[in-house]
């Protein structure tokens, strides 16, 4: 359900710490708040809450007081960032690039490893203002403590600014580009498969293997993503029916003919228009 007037949020999401979404509020049979935390969850949980046995668990007070913990942190994180985003959305909306650059320096000077200040800083001085003297230096260092964290998020990013297609890359030294990209894509491969979301960032590290002149390289990243959509780990309908167009978009560029998933099929196009 939407709630538009906000009382989800007043009522029962704040004064519960509660930040994530989605976010079950499980009612036992006495009318007590049993569990709060993810849906997915559920599963474990609510046999114990029906049987009358969760509530006074151990297991249930040490996931209180974690999930109270990290709710907090997000709290006094997000009273430091909305004022940053307060004074960024409207100026985006603008394009008054000067004022989001003060508001993302702002940020930065508050909370400097937060990953959505990073990549809008970077993003900002490369692709909107166009300003490679300051932004290069920035990029520099976003990709070395992406690689330095070994964080998949941090290295999509990264990688994403250097080679989503849709960018253009006039300006940007092509050798200086090219390495940071080969570096990026090493070690995005190179992850452990983890919680099953790596493939995510293989599109984009299909996109600098093409770029490179490496199709075959590139046409195999795609086609283990697609594959990945249908493993023992499967994503959402929507997350799915989000990415396949673009992924067969890609498949078709790279490989010069039609390509099909299903019913879906989709022909080459020339490049998108750059921004």
């Amino acid at each position: 359900a939407f709630d538009s007037t906000g009382e989800m949020d007043k009522l029962w999401m704040e004064p519960s710490f509660s930040y994530g979404v989605p976010t079950s509020f499980v009612v036992d049979r006495d009318g007590h708040i049993a569990f709060i935390g993810h849906p997915t969850q559920l599963d474990e949980v609510l046999p114990k809450v029906l049987n009358g046995s969760w509530r006074i668990s151990d297991q249930a007070k040490s996931a209180d007081t974690e999930r109270i913990a990290e709710g907090e942190t997000i709290a006094r994180e997000q009273a430091l960032t909305k004022p940053i985003y307060d004074k960024l959305r409207p100026a985006m909306e603008a394009e008054d690039w000067k004022t989001a650059l003060s508001a993302i320096e702002e940020g930065l000077a508050l909370i400097p490893d937060k990953l959505n200040f990073r990549v809008s800083h970077v993003n900002l001085l490369l692709h909107r203002m166009r300003d490679m003297q300051a932004g290069l230096p920035v990029m520099r260092q976003f990709v070395r403590d992406a690689i330095d964290r070994k964080s998949e998020g941090w290295m999509y990013w990264a990688l994403y600014q250097l080679f989503a297609p849709g960018f253009d890359y006039s300006g940007f030294p092509s050798a200086e580009r090219f390495a940071m990209g080969e570096e990026l894509s090493k070690h995005i491969v190179a992850l452990p498969q983890g919680g099953g979301s790596k493939f995510l960032s293989y599109p984009v590290v299909a996109q600098y293997y093409h770029e490179s002149g490496n199709k075959d390289r590139a046409i195999e990243l795609v086609e283990q993503t697609l594959k990945a959509l249908e493993g023992p780990e499967p994503i959402s309908d929507d997350l799915k029916q989000h990415l396949l167009p673009e992924l067969l978009q890609a498949l078709a560029n790279y490989k010069g003919e039609k390509v099909c998933y299903g019913a879906l099929c989709v022909a080459p196009q020339e490049d998108s228009p750059k921004r």
